[in-house]
């Protein structure tokens, strides 16, 4: 068996994320890019443009990255998306924000609250940017203002498949991705929560487009490969909706 710091019998623990060779040279990362969807309902009787200007004006002055959305399912409905490599973030900058006036007394949704990581396939051609940069450019293009996230959970069966068998199985799902991507119908933000979500999900699917039908085509398309139809044990909730408000930050 391998060692772990001189001791034998431990597992070789492996915390880098790979990609694609460059220059030679396989690439390799220990940086992922944290991304958190929070979602909320105005109180009745209060109208939601109030605390969703409120929310806007306070990420504008404090010079912080993120997407507001009004909710498509939820006429007193909005969330907010936002991203760090350092997840302390959204303990120390975000949170405030909804305790500022004209903010505070939203309603969470704690059932819509979805949270991951960036992670890499193996093959990416720059791990760098796909890590850490190529999401960030999806949520925030101006003409990419229909979002639709939802949380994902694979059963157990598909972790015991062969190596294999699991690449053959992510190949026919990812292809359909790409051509969805590259006729500028759709794209993807990917993230992993193992361990970071309530209901131990495993994975937060984000879905982009200048116009909503795509995207629910793209979701229909998916239902007949054999991951979803056969591996997939619980997908959603879903949040819908139309970004009112993006932002790269004040460094942009």
């Amino acid at each position: 068996m391998s060692t772990e710091q001189g001791r034998p019998g431990l597992p070789e623990i492996d915390l880098h994320e790979y990609g694609g060779k460059k220059d030679g040279e396989r690439q390799q990362m220990d940086r992922r890019l944290f991304m958190q969807l929070l979602v909320y309902d105005c109180p009745p009787g209060r109208d939601v443009e109030e605390p969703t200007a409120a929310l806007i004006d306070g990420l504008e002055k404090a010079g912080l990255a993120g997407v507001v959305y009004e909710d498509a399912n939820a006429p007193q409905g909005l969330a907010l998306l936002t991203w760090s490599e350092d997840p302390t973030h959204f303990v120390t900058n975000v949170r405030p924000l909804f305790r500022a006036e004209g903010v505070r007394g939203l309603i969470p949704r704690r059932e819509s609250t979805m949270i991951g990581r960036s992670y890499s396939n193996g093959h990416e051609p720059d791990l760098e940017d796909s890590l850490l940069h190529r999401f960030v450019r999806n949520v925030t293009h101006p003409e990419w203002r229909w979002g639709v996230w939802y949380p994902l959970r694979r059963n157990g069966e598909f972790a015991r498949l062969d190596r294999k068998e699991q690449a053959t199985i992510l190949r026919e799902h990812a292809s359909i991705g790409m051509a969805y991507g590259r006729g500028d119908h759709a794209h993807d933000v990917r993230l992993a929560c193992h361990g970071l979500d309530e209901n131990d999900n495993e994975f937060v699917i984000g879905l982009v487009s200048a116009r909503l039908h795509r995207l629910s085509h793209l979701v229909q398309r998916m239902r007949s490969t054999v991951q979803t139809s056969s591996y997939i044990t619980q997908m959603g909730p879903f949040f819908v909706g139309h970004a009112r408000w993006q932002s790269t930050g004040a460094d942009a």
